[in-house]
């Protein structure tokens, strides 16, 4: 029986010394091959054309923009592509901009080598990723009110936790009606629901609740 294909990856960071690390990790780990690496927007985006990775490992801060520029960049012409945000910084507004750019996880670069082979290859396999400790923090954010983030998520119906999975993955709402065959209109007002259901205001905590329960359910 032959071997699958490796996992392609492309490594974007604009130092040096994160580069080597990821460099020394990538190369020791069977089934991943390090295609290249970047080191700004611009030069991501070349790379990516040229060498067509699985998947982009991308820090957020480059020089000459942000990963979401490049992000944003790379999808629209390789939507086929996975974009994994590997990134020492984060608050509120990045993690919905990383959603809206639509980026398939978002990790700290404080995490450990297992944690960050195990996210490569779930993000290959096409699921996405949300860093536990990112989690955490955004749902210390969420004003749950009455019951559990766990229940709250129950009292969604079918078509509400569809159009939330899409929005988890980084999907727009036209993304989303294409693939649920909605109007925009339609999943905009099923977001309406889903955020007065769940008690947030924002997509990247509506996120963040659909990953903790979809962990809890593995």
């Amino acid at each position: 029986m032959s071997k699958p294909a490796p996992i392609r990856l492309l490594l974007v960071d604009d130092s040096d010394v994160v580069r080597a690390g990821l460099r020394a990790l990538l190369g020791a780990e069977p089934g991943l091959q390090l295609l290249g690496e970047a080191a700004s927007v611009a030069e991501a985006v070349a790379a990516a054309r040229r060498l067509r990775p699985d998947v982009i490992l991308l820090d957020i801060r480059l020089p000459d923009g942000s990963g979401f520029d490049a992000c944003r960049q790379i999808l629209r012409e390789m939507p086929e592509a996975r974009v994994l945000i590997l990134t020492s910084v984060v608050d509120d507004n990045l993690l919905d901009e990383a959603i809206r750019a639509g980026t398939h996880g978002y990790l700290l670069k404080e995490i450990n080598a297992r944690v960050l082979m195990q996210s490569i290859r779930d993000v290959a396999a096409g699921k996405s990723i949300l860093d536990p400790a990112i989690t955490a923090r955004v749902l210390q954010l969420v004003k749950t009110g009455p019951g559990s983030p766990a229940a709250n998520l129950g009292s969604l119906s079918p078509q509400e936790r569809r159009v939330l999975a899409a929005i988890a993955e980084g999907k727009t709402n036209k993304e989303t009606g294409a693939e649920l065959g909605l109007s925009e209109k339609t999943v905009k007002n099923y977001l309406g629901n889903i955020f007065e259901k769940l008690h947030v205001t924002r997509r990247a905590q509506a996120a963040a609740l659909y990953a903790q329960d979809s962990r809890h359910q593995r």
